[in-house]
């Protein structure tokens, strides 16, 4: 084959894949997808209200970014990874999911592909008003909600195609949400997934060590419970069962 062939066949494949993805995004968050990653952006400008008018007494600085972007990047990803799986059951579609060439995991990740573009743009605009309307930050706050993120996108979806409904899983996941709320995030715990090296006094421990250990646990955290997940779903009989 001459490289001119190959070059077509690998654009081909690409435009392919770019086409799939889109529709991915439709799939996940409708035709006016773009709506839906403005919708984080509501935190933080709740947030500038309540300075603005005095409610809130401190000033946000860069410790409380993480939270700042990472809380309604959360909230938004786990409305997103609901619907990975359990979409196509609550729309009596997953039976043609099995007929995909290749497998029905070939749709899971496409869905989570989308999801995650969607999750990166959103985060762009609410680190672009967090710089303009409050303060700076390094890259690693950025990174923690993110991670954050993620982390309950796949929780959302494991918990959703588990109980094979998109309110149910939505109900499980914001319990977990919730207790590591009650907790204060975790921000200081290495094995929270909204740990923050910037909360973490830098005197008295190794924050880089922490940090590497939390980052990669949760890479190899989010990458088993995808795979379970995916295991879960690949048993036919137990996914279409009434």
């Amino acid at each position: 084959m001459s490289d001119e062939a190959l070059k077509k066949r690998l654009r081909g494949r690409i435009k392919d894949y770019l086409r799939l993805t889109h529709l991915s995004i439709q799939l996940i968050a409708g035709r006016r997808f773009y709506i839906t990653v403005l919708l984080p952006l509501l935190w933080p400008a709740f947030q500038a209200f309540l300075l603005l008018v005095g409610w809130r007494q401190s000033e946000i600085e860069a410790i409380n970014v993480q939270t700042l972007i990472g809380l309604p990047l959360v909230i938004y990803a786990i409305g997103l990874g609901i619907r990975i799986v359990a979409s196509e059951v609550d729309r009596r579609t997953l039976e043609v999911a099995y007929t995909v060439p290749g497998g029905s995991h070939r749709i899971w990740l496409a869905k989570m592909t989308a999801s995650f573009c969607l999750l990166l743009f959103s985060e762009l605009l609410l680190a672009i008003v967090t710089l303009v309307l409050f303060t700076s930050f390094p890259f690693v706050s950025l990174y923690g909600a993110l991670q954050a993120a993620v982390f309950y996108m796949v929780v959302g979806m494991a918990f959703a195609a588990f109980f094979r409904s998109e309110i149910s899983g939505a109900m499980a996941t914001a319990l977990l949400l919730t207790i590591n709320i009650i907790i204060g995030f975790g921000s200081k715990m290495r094995l929270s997934p909204f740990f923050n090296p910037l909360a973490i006094d830098s005197n008295m421990t190794d924050v880089t060590a922490y940090t590497v250990q939390n980052r990669i646990l949760f890479i190899i955290v989010i990458s088993a419970i995808t795979l379970l997940t995916f295991s879960r779903v690949e048993r036919r009989e137990k996914m279409l069962g009434d």
